[in-house]
């Protein structure tokens, strides 16, 4: 062999190894991008599962603590016999004023006679007819009731939890004695605010209560202006 090839030879050997090194190099830096990248993405993981599973946990205890409060009697609620539960198209002059409100004001009744259309659930920028809601109220609605004082934040906040329930009806009524006012068949309760932690716990006892005289009746289909 000459001289010339056997350089040759030894020139094509040291690129073969060169390329070897550099194919070698290349997967090592491939392997280490992949590690790297299958690193980011367990972190990834983690860092959603971690806010994920902190949410359920704090929602679990929210809903534990609104059914615990929801077993007993609500702080405050007031229960009326109701005597009177015919149907009539005439008004109804319900006793509306509580002298021992602070101020006296309007409160909705619990319960009486009514009128044969109830109020459809729903959420009401404007005053309902009292004949139909009390018709839900014997359905086992709930109506939250507000003053037409009270901030937009708060009434908005009342909206969400009425978009919530099938049952639950919304509506201002002038001259309400509190803020808010909740009342189902037979209860009621006043209110300072939305925010009252009492709302929930009152919505989860009384909505479809067994108090109510025609519980699991429609809340849908009626009058709705």
């Amino acid at each position: 062999m000459s001289a010339s090839q056997s350089k040759r030879l030894q020139r094509a050997a040291l690129r073969a190894a060169r390329l070897a090194e550099a194919q070698a190099q290349q997967r090592r830096e491939q392997q280490r991008r992949g590690r790297v990248l299958v690193q980011i993405l367990a972190l990834g993981i983690v860092g959603l599962l971690v806010p994920t599973a902190v949410v359920l946990v704090i929602a679990f205890r929210q809903k534990a603590a609104v059914e615990a409060a929801a077993g007993s009697p609500i702080a405050g609620e007031q229960v009326m016999k109701i005597a009177d539960t015919a149907h009539t198209s005439a008004s109804v002059d319900y006793d509306l004023e509580s002298a021992a409100t602070p101020p006296a004001g309007t409160l909705p009744p619990t319960g009486g006679d009514h009128d044969p259309a109830w109020q459809s659930c729903g959420i009401y920028d404007t005053p309902v007819r009292t004949e139909n809601a009390v018709h839900s109220l014997e359905h086992g609605a709930v109506w939250i009731a507000y003053n037409p004082s009270l901030p937009e934040g708060q009434v908005e906040d009342l909206a969400d939890v009425a978009d919530a329930h099938p049952y639950a009806l919304l509506s201002p009524i002038p001259d309400l004695a509190a803020p808010v006012v909740l009342s189902a068949w037979g209860v009621q309760l006043q209110l300072p605010s939305s925010a009252d932690p009492r709302v929930e716990p009152f919505l989860t006892r009384y909505l479809q209560g067994p108090q109510s005289p025609e519980l699991g009746a429609a809340c849908s289909g009626g009058v709705s202006q």
